[in-house]
């Protein structure tokens, strides 16, 4: 029992003080003793401050502790066969389904660690500063899903081997006794373990490793290879913790009532509240009876922080009214999408700030200045963005709405609820001692600390990919019925999800074969999203939050986006497992600068990476036939669709309509006509994006920045205007074109949810971006898509779209007191 107490003690410390290292731990009194299998803990405390001296010491311990571990599986082991021999005897000790839960996944467990010691034991005997076992702890954090299966199956397991205990004496004897070898230089040969002892050990493991990586990064040197690869075995192994916290021990998580019951903490996290036609953050609390709304209370300096209680809902009273049911949501103006992209400029401006103070060793307090400013813009980020509605109701009283920034989040909290609901909940009511009691609990039982913001994280932390994702969606199978099936993706930006892509419906079947691949942009992601849905052709069941028909979740899953996984030329693949059914997918990754380069046609027939000179000319025509034909089918049937050039459309599709229209083939409009509209408007981008130089020129791109940065709207004007006079003929009349179509689409905002500003952040670097030989003095750092550049390319773009008609001839015909040299 000690063991379990110590270990939950260690797994509050991971969770709850990211900065903790086992020097701490030491200091604090944590018992240690040679049975818990840390003799690294003593170490540690003598030798700390030895710099790098350290990482081989801690590497030393817990190579001993993974030792002994790794003899207590083999213990563990030991009786498994003899108990699998007599099973199919006439006189069985245990059945094969009882050896089966006992010693569920204890055979996996144990080679993954034999394995992984018998790769760190050589690292550590032959030491040198300069060795490598990063990939080592990455890898075993990335085979935790065995350990998730057996925390899983932990309490049957002990519930198993106790009622066998109880009914076979041999069995009893077996598992009283078991004999666990000492390390090779120890004296004692053996100790007797219990088998219900042994059976804690791999929930123990977890926690300590965790404390291990995070002391190794301590003292790894940042430009030491092995710092990325320990990073993201922490992060890994901290996620993992942060799952599976309720099952490996409830009472850490629990409150016990008046009436001497456990209420348990389920489920935490901070929502948008609609409150009063306004936006509120708020922290909700989902226990095992009741689910509790708070805001953490404004208290002074020094004085212990409090929650205090907006609302709760005894879960016997909480329903989830069906679409149809809910009224019209209370008016809250949405944020105009202009705003939010300025917040995210800004928050991009004050990350490029507070590198270049620490670079330069700035003023902790200009520092702490900076960091405070990002986090305001940030948290107003975080309380504007969120769109989709999640509804509650009391049967004996109000609704109350949150919005949350994507489906996956919705279906989480719907799906802990309606778990808790079907076991037998009583309807209450709180006494206000009651409340205090249960609000007061709040602060030491939350699960989630901090705000989903970037900036309360620690400087070391993945500051996350930035660039393009590549994501083939191949199959899926596990559905129980024929359905019509599609998938979306989500990916994490500045603190929230959004979604990206969208698969086809796959009509009546309970196989889909999708094969799509999709181009995803990434802004500092860390998070890959699945979900799987069944699509509804029932028009009744619309949502009157906003006017869309409801699709049923059927799975949703998430995948950490790993540097070193993604990051190679290779397609990576890999199967996601969702509520029993398997999405197999393929990704790889492509770094902002690498995906954006432009790249001249090696022919001149075709249209892609070809100059729009030739094009026209060669066409006889003002406006390229490919940007003429996708503007109209677009206009014709995909001016209302949900996301247009913000979805990504399937990969294959736009490669095919491109061979298409470079080709010339007289099947081009039929071709158009059948296709899906979101590859249409790809390929509109994709062509802009092949140009070999940008549509608005490399020789007037300083000028453009210069222009967009003048104060005075009048010069801005002048400059603004003279500058597209300056553009070849060909270039204007295609811009003119697309910008008036854009105009259009933008028109439909209410119901195609795209803005000017939503499209002048697609097509602005599209447009203006300039090609590689003239982009050196240019580059946006690959870390940041939100850089200055970027964004002042965006704010060209806006600027003209946001200008009353701009005609050709009118242009042409006026002439201004201006130099005309650019």
């Amino acid at each position: 029992m000690e063991e379990e107490e110590e270990a939950i003690g260690f797994l509050d410390k991971v969770l709850e003080d990211e900065d903790v290292f086992l020097l701490e731990e030491c200091e604090l009194g944590t018992p240690t003793s040679p049975s818990s299998g840390s003799p690294f803990l003593v170490t540690v405390k003598v030798e700390a401050g030895k710099g790098l001296e350290m990482r081989k010491l801690v590497l030393s311990g817990f190579l001993a502790s993974e030792e002994i571990y790794i003899n207590q599986l083999e213990a563990l082991l030991l009786p498994m066969k003899p108990l699998k021999a007599t099973a199919t005897t006439s006189q069985p000790v245990l059945t094969i389904q009882q050896i089966e839960t006992i010693f569920y996944k204890i055979q996996d467990i144990y080679e993954i660690h034999k394995e992984f010691y018998d790769n760190l034991c050589p690292k550590v005997q032959q030491w040198d500063s300069q060795v490598t076992m990063g990939h080592l702890f990455q890898k075993l954090a990335s085979q935790l899903g065995v350990y998730k299966a057996f925390v899983d199956n932990y309490k049957v397991a002990l519930e198993t081997a106790e009622k066998c205990s109880q009914s076979n004496n041999q069995f009893q004897k077996i598992s009283e006794e078991l004999k666990v070898k000492g390390p090779k230089d120890s004296r004692d040969s053996h100790t007797s373990v219990t088998m219900e002892a042994l059976l804690y050990k791999p929930i123990d493991r977890v926690t300590r490793s965790t404390l291990v990586l995070h002391d190794l990064l301590k003292h790894t040197p940042v430009d030491h290879p092995d710092y990325p690869l320990l990073q993201d075995a922490l992060r890994i192994s901290q996620n993992f913790l942060s799952s599976i916290n309720e099952d490996i021990d409830p009472r850490r998580t629990a409150v016990t009532t008046p009436k001497g019951e456990t209420r348990q903490l389920v489920k935490d996290g901070f929502l948008v509240e609609v409150s009063e036609s306004s936006r509120k953050l708020r922290h909700v609390f989902l226990f095992t009876d009741v689910l509790l709304c708070a805001k953490l209370k404004k208290t002074s300096a020094g004085k212990h922080q409090q929650y205090d209680c907006k609302w709760y809902i005894p879960l016997a009273d909480l329903v989830f009214p069906s679409p149809e049911e809910s009224e019209a949501s209370p008016q809250v103006h949405p944020f105009p999408d202009h705003e939010l992209e300025d917040m995210k400029m800004k928050i991009s401006a004050l990350k490029s700030e507070i590198q270049k103070e620490k670079a330069n060793k700035g003023q902790s307090r200009a520092i702490e200045r900076l960091k405070k400013k990002m986090f305001e813009n940030e948290f107003l980020l975080l309380l504007n963005s969120p769109t989709i509605p999640f509804r509650i109701h009391n049967r004996n009283g109000k609704s109350y709405l949150f919005l949350l920034s994507s489906d996956y989040e919705r279906s989480e909290w719907r799906e802990a609820i309606q778990k808790l609901q079907k076991k037998d909940l009583q309807a209450f009511v709180l006494s206000s001692v009651e409340l205090q009691v249960l609000t007061g609990s709040c602060f030491k039982l939350r699960t989630v600390h901090n705000i989903p913001v970037t900036s309360n994280k620690d400087d070391d932390e993945s500051p996350g990919l930035y660039g393009f994702l590549h994501v083939i969606v191949h199959s899926a199978k596990g559905f129980k019925q024929s359905a019509n099936l599609y998938c979306t993706l989500e990916v994490d930006s500045f603190g929230y999800f959004v979604s990206k892509a969208k698969t086809r419906v796959f009509r009546d079947t309970t196989e889909p074969k999708w094969d799509e691949e999709f181009e995803i942009e990434l802004e500092g992601s860390q998070s890959l999203r699945i979900l799987c849905y069944e699509k509804c052709y029932d028009k009744t069941k619309v949502n009157k939050d906003n006017n869309e028909i409801v699709d049923k979740i059927m799975g949703k899953g998430q995948i950490q986006l790993d540097p070193q996984t993604v990051e190679t030329k290779n397609w990576h693949t890999d199967v996601i497992e969702m509520n029993g059914i398997k999405v197999e997918f393929s990704m790889k990754f492509t770094s902002r600068d690498m995906s954006l380069k432009r790249t001249p046609s090696k022919k001149q027939s075709g249209v892609f990476g070809v100059k729009i000179s030739v094009v026209t000319k060669r066409e006889r025509s003002k406006v390229p036939y490919i940007v003429r034909q996708c503007v109209e089918e677009v206009e014709k049937r995909g001016i209302e669709e949900v996301g247009i050039y913000r979805i990504s459309g399937v990969a294959t599709d736009i490669q095919a309509l491109k061979a298409v229209f470079d080709a010339n083939n007289k099947d081009i409009l039929l071709m158009l006509s059948d296709m899906d509209i979101n590859a249409i408007a790809g390929t509109l981008k994709l062509y802009f994006r092949e140009l070999p130089e940008p549509l608005l020129t490399d020789r007037l791109y300083p000028a453009f920045m210069e222009g967009i940065a003048l104060s005075d709207p009048a010069a801005k004007e002048n400059c603004m205007m003279h500058l597209l006079r300056s553009l070849p003929d060909p270039n204007l009349i295609t811009f003119l074109f697309l910008l008036e179509h854009l105009k259009r689409v933008a028109e439909k905002e209410p119901i195609n949810k795209m803005s000017l500003h939503n499209l002048a952040t697609v097509f602005g670097p599209t447009l203006l971006r300039p090609s590689e030989v003239e982009s050196k003095a240019h580059l946006t750092s690959a870390a940041d898509i939100w850089s200055h550049d970027v964004m002042a390319q965006v704010q060209v773009l806006l600027y003209y779209l946001q200008h009353p008609p701009i005609s050709f001839a009118e242009l042409k015909r006026n002439t201004l007191y201006f130099s005309t040299d650019v």
